[in-house]
């Protein structure tokens, strides 16, 4: 089964073909800050080019997307997996690099998988494992590639598999975005 971290929306101008995409495979998707931003028509504190993307988002998404985004829940709890899109303090915002067994010590569950960072994660904390499976855009460890993360008998693999950037920046060309909108998805 996939799972989606959250942050359909963001830096790219193709929300509604990946929002599709979620929908027609029937992939859970957890809210992301970003996700959050659309849904509530707010701005990212940090970000010109985040709240540049998001604006046309909000110019293009349709009302039917959008619902399906705004009922993305928090959290997912499956047996002793644990995911969220950034942290269990705070699952929209709060950026995990290298949590330690504290972290996790009195947290339920055993497999604990968060997004938020775009960097690829896996990490052992006391009797527990963290993970983030990266980005499958706007990867921000240097490796163009889509990051994501295989769970199976109680095993993680991290993953990497190329696509085709140019087809994703020609898009974003002719949605109108300048070039430094999609130079960092190489």
């Amino acid at each position: 089964r996939v799972v989606s971290l959250g942050d359909v929306a963001g830096y790219y101008c193709l929300v509604n073909e990946c929002i599709d995409a979620l929908r027609d495979r029937q992939v859970p998707n957890l809210m992301g800050n970003h996700d959050q931003y659309l849904v509530a028509g707010t701005r990212c504190p940090r970000s010109r080019s985040a709240n540049a993307c998001l604006d046309y988002q909000r110019a293009t998404v349709t009302p039917e997307r959008l619902r399906y985004l705004a009922a993305s829940p928090l959290t997912l709890q499956r047996g002793e997996l644990s995911m969220v899109h950034g942290g269990w303090r705070d699952p929209l915002d709060e950026y995990l690099t290298a949590p330690d067994a504290a972290y996790f010590a009195a947290r339920p569950g055993r497999f604990f998988f968060s997004g938020h960072t775009h960097v690829q994660v896996l990490t052992r904390a006391g009797e527990k494992w963290y993970c983030n499976p990266g980005s499958v855009g706007q990867p921000r460890d240097g490796d163009s590639r889509a990051g994501y993360a295989l769970f199976a008998e109680g095993a993680v693999e991290l993953v990497r598999v190329a696509y085709d950037v140019d087809e994703i920046a020609a898009a974003m060309r002719r949605a109108g975005f300048a070039e430094s909108f999609f130079r960092n998805l190489y």
